[in-house]
């Protein structure tokens, strides 16, 4: 079992290290564009199913209540959390609606949309980030396999190529904490980490 550990642990950093080589400089472009949204009082909007509804959280706590010190907090509203909402909206609706519905009702233009799908195929997170950009939020996807249909709905969209879920939220987790910690850099906060 100590070698299928090792390996499992070097195909995690393997693709880590070859995901950021690809995308450190969108990364870095992303950030510099949310940094902005973000001080003129635009808040994010974080989605997605299962694991990616946990990233979701994940990010909108990290937001909303940073363990750095120094860090300010920021406005983020993962729309995965109403278990009311998202059973009335698919029951009455369809659960490809959940998302795109809230947005609909509380983003506006200014606002980021995050949409989270390992396979970048989540019909509700796809339809959201849809009505996101015709609403003018800024739209970003974390994505695996080969993106799905996400790539052409985001103005910013992390692909991460693999077919292994586990590796691609792997490097999903640490996408979302790399944005987050850049994106307080971009906003004028010291690099301590």
């Amino acid at each position: 079992m100590k070698n299928t550990i090792l390996r499992k642990a070097r195909q995690s950093a393997d693709l880590m290290l070859s995901f950021f080589s690809e995308n450190a400089g969108a990364l870095e472009r992303c950030v510099r564009e949310m940094a902005p949204r973000l001080e003129r009082g635009g808040r994010l909007f974080a989605m997605g199913n299962g694991g990616s509804a946990c990233d979701a959280q994940h990010i909108a706590v990290e937001f909303q209540h940073p363990i750095i010190e120094k860090r300010q907090p920021l406005p983020a509203v993962a729309l995965t959390v109403d278990t009311a909402t998202l059973t009335a909206i698919g029951n009455d609706k369809d659960f490809s609606w959940v998302f795109a519905d809230q947005l609909e009702l509380m983003a506006r233009p200014g606002d980021i949309a995050l949409g989270i799908s390992t396979s970048g195929a989540s019909a509700n997170v796809n339809r959201a980030l849809r009505r996101a950009r015709d609403k003018g939020l800024m739209t970003i996807g974390f994505a695996g396999r080969d993106g799905g249909q996400m790539p052409a709905l985001c103005d910013h969209c992390f692909v991460v190529k693999s077919w292994s879920i586990h590796r691609i939220q792997e490097t999903h987790t640490a996408l979302l904490h790399l944005l987050w910690d850049l994106l307080h850099v971009a906003m004028g906060a010291d690099d301590v980490i």
